[in-house]
Parts: C-alpha cells; sequence; structure tokens
C-alpha cells in the first residue's frame, strides 16, 4: 500500500498541487462514506434492535424515541475531517486551525440539537403519564433547552475566536450588567417576541382581548417593541410586547380554528307560571313535530312508575307528571339540534340555573357553526325570537320588570281594567 502512495507521489511530483487536492478530496470523500455508513448502516441496525426489545410501539412514538441518534450521527463526518486534516500534506496551519474550529464548532451544536431532542422526548414521554397534569415538567424542561443552547453557544464562540470557555464566561458576566442596564426593554421586546413566534400565542391576523391595555381587536402588526392592534371601533392601540408576556389576554383563534362560536344566554322564566301538564295540554303538546317522540316515551315511562306505586299511585300528588317547563326545556333542545346554524359536534344543553328574584333562568348553552360576528349574532337572534314566540303555547311566562305603563289586571268576574304599577 505504501509502496503504491510512493509511486503516485513520484507521479504527480511535477504538479505539486495536485497532490494536495488529491489528499484533501480523499479525505472528504472518506468523511462522505464514514456518514453513509453511518446513517444507512449503522443507525437502520439500532433502529430494528430498538424496534424488537423496550421500544416497540407505534410507528410515531418508536420514531420520537429514535429521532436523538440521527442527530448525533451528523457528527461522525465532521470528527473525521477533524482527526484528518493535519494529514493532509503542506495545507497551510491557518487554513488547518481554521477548519478544525469549524468542525468543533459543528460537533458541539450538534450535541446541543442532539439534548434539545432528548429533552423533547423525555416531555414527550412523561405527557402520556397521567400525572403529568398535575405535575408538569415543560417549564422546566424549556429552561433547560435554553441553558443548552446558551452553552453551546459560548463555547463555539470560544472555539471560534481561539479562546478559553472560561475566559468567555467571565467576560460575558461582566458585560452582561452592562448590557442589560442599557438596553433592558431592547432585550425583554427581544425575549418577549422569541417567546411569541416560537409557540404561537400571538400572531397577526389573530382576535385579542387586553382589558389592561384598552385593545380588543385584530392584530396588524408584531415588531420587536409593540404589538399593533386595531380595535373594533377602528381605533389603534400598540401594546408593549413584554406585556403579552407578562400579562394575561383573551386570544379568540381558537374559537375561529375550532369552526363554532358559543352561545350562552339564559330566559327567565315566571316561576308562577310552572305547572303540569293535563291531558288536553298533552294531546296539544303532541302536534309539535319535534315533542312526538318525547312525549311517547317519556309517557310511557311516567305510566310505569305510577302502575308500581299501586293503590297510592290512584292519588295525583304521589304521581309523576309532565311540566310545562320540563316539557320546554326538551323542545328546546329538539329545536337546537334540528336547527341549521348550531353546530351539532360540540357542547349542547339546556339546563336551569339557580332561581332568584328575576325568575328560573333557563340556560341556552350551545356553538354556532359559523364564527363570523354578523352571522353569529343573526343565529343566535333567531332562536330567541322563535323560542319567546313560542313559550306561551307551553303555558309559560317570561320574567319581566313592570314598567311604568299601565298594568292589566283580570278580575274574578273575567273584566279587565288597568292600574298604574305601585311605585
Amino acid at each position: 500500500m505504501m509502496t503504491e502512495i510512493t509511486r503516485l507521489q513520484a507521479l504527480l511530483q511535477p504538479y505539486p498541487w495536485a497532490w494536495d487536492v488529491l489528499a484533501l478530496g480523499t479525505l472528504l470523500l472518506v468523511a462522505w462514506i464514514a456518514n453513509w455508513l453511518t446513517k444507512h448502516v449503522l443507525l437502520q441496525a439500532i433502529r430494528r434492535l430498538l424496534r424488537a426489545t423496550v421500544y416497540r410501539g407505534a410507528e410515531s412514538d418508536a420514531e420520537m424515541r429514535l429521532s436523538v441518534i440521527p442527530r448525533l450521527a451528523n457528527a461522525v463526518p465532521a470528527l473525521v475531517l477533524y482527526a484528518g486534516l493535519e494529514i493532509v500534506p503542506d495545507l497551510p496551519a491557518a487554513v488547518v486551525t481554521v477548519l478544525r474550529a469549524l468542525c468543533q464548532a459543528f460537533v458541539v451544536l450538534t450535541i446541543a440539537l442532539s439534548v434539545a431532542r432528548a429533552l423533547d422526548m423525555i416531555s414527550h414521554e412523561y405527557d402520556r403519564r397521567p400525572q403529568s397534569r398535575e405535575k408538569p415538567i415543560k417549564g422546566y424542561l424549556q429552561v433547560a433547552k435554553i441553558l443548552t443552547f446558551i452553552v453551546a453557544g459560548l463555547s463555539i464562540f470560544a472555539t471560534l475566536v481561539g479562546a478559553k470557555f472560561v475566559h468567555v464566561l467571565t467576560g460575558l458576566g461582566a458585560m452582561t450588567a452592562v448590557t442589560m442596564l442599557i438596553f433592558q426593554d431592547t432585550i425583554l421586546s427581544f425575549v418577549a417576541s422569541v417567546q411569541i413566534g416560537s409557540d404561537g400565542r400571538v400572531r397577526v391576523g389573530d382576535w385579542i382581548e387586553m382589558p389592561g391595555q384598552n385593545a380588543d381587536g385584530d392584530v396588524i402588526d408584531i415588531a420587536l417593541h409593540t404589538v399593533t392592534v386595531q380595535n373594533w371601533d377602528k381605533s389603534i392601540t400598540t401594546i408593549p410586547t413584554k406585556k403579552l408576556i407578562s400579562e394575561s389576554f383573551k386570544n379568540w383563534r381558537g374559537m375561529s380554528e375550532a369552526g363554532g362560536r358559543r352561545i350562552k344566554r339564559s330566559l327567565y322564566i315566571d316561576q308562577k307560571s310552572v305547572r303540569f301538564l293535563d291531558e288536553a295540554e298533552r294531546q296539544r303538546l303532541h302536534r309539535f313535530l319535534l315533542l312526538g317522540d318525547y312525549l311517547d316515551d317519556k309517557t310511557q315511562a311516567i305510566q310505569q312508575w305510577n302502575t308500581h306505586l299501586g293503590a297510592p299511585g290512584d292519588e295525583p300528588l304521589n304521581q309523576r307528571r309532565l311540566t310545562n317547563l320540563g316539557t320546554f326545556r326538551a323542545y328546546i333542545e329538539r329545536y337546537l339540534r334540528a336547527h341549521a346554524g348550531i353546530h351539532q359536534g360540540m357542547s349542547l344543553m339546556v339546563r336551569q340555573l339557580q332561581p332568584d328574584q328575576t325568575g328560573i333562568p333557563l340556560e341556552i348553552y350551545c356553538f354556532s357553526n359559523d364564527t363570523r360576528w354578523a352571522v353569529y349574532e343573526g343565529i343566535q337572534a333567531d332562536i330567541f325570537d322563535h323560542l319567546l314566540a313560542i313559550l306561551p303555547e307551553f303555558g309559560l311566562n317570561v320574567f319581566q320588570s313592570s314598567s311604568d305603563g299601565p298594568v292589566t289586571v283580570v278580575l274574578s268576574n273575567g273584566h279587565e281594567s288597568q292600574t298604574s304599577p305601585v311605585s
């Protein structure tokens, strides 16, 4: 082998530069071969071995667990170049120093990225455990990632400038105090901008509410120091970027992405109008298309219950009976289930809240399937228009405080009279 190399050197002796180029090309080829062997042979073997042991599971989980190794494999060609540069003949010492520093910096960066990927894997695995909701570790892992990249950055800087890591760390400590004092706002704004950009908590076009900054509208610009919001009255509010990290705000993007906008409003029913339904009223309400099945099933269940009571079941006071309020509540739910403007894949319920001096709150809780403001308001208004108009069919009244207009009083003889309200 040495004889062949000696002959090749003698052959290329008239061309001194050719031997240097050949040696450098051979080194690059060796680095490429090492990279290929590592990724296509060694890594594939490791993947098969790990997938066949304790790391068996879903394909996505396996890839997540094995994602650290390919990162580390990227350091192999850099290590080959680092070790082989000295054997390249006639290569200037300064060039060797620079190239070895770049290789070393790349290895440090690769290790830092591998550590970050490993921390992501730890977070992924931990989040699958039941106790992760009670004791989250995401914040600690984020701090660990930040420290990892800080140390890696300082190490790369020290390597490239040819200084010792300890000296760079000492000088950075003295420089940091002065820098933070002079550029405090800029640094805080920069950190906030990086965090906002990384976690996506605010984007251009989002509708945000921040009462402390008098902001309620669309984000139209995100800069280093300020976030600009165009409010619904077309006024402009500028929010310091750091406020979006230190203070709370509401982002309505989730509503737009989910495709449903919440309707949560109550009808206040006059408690004095709640009563049991008699047979004639049940037959009349049976004409409602939405109530036919409900009344049949409910009547059958009530009759079976009352039959089991035996003789005491003959007394109406001991019987289960349909109420107009319960039937109306069932009607509302079925009406919403059949409504074309209601999102059927989201929460939908009709519930009674605690009665108070304004009557019995009957709350409608559902989501429209259109998040546009005007359309949403139209859907909501149409629903309550219908419910208010249909309410008397169930013998119910809406509670309403008396105004200063005349009050109609029905006398015992059937006549009506108007009187002024009692003040």
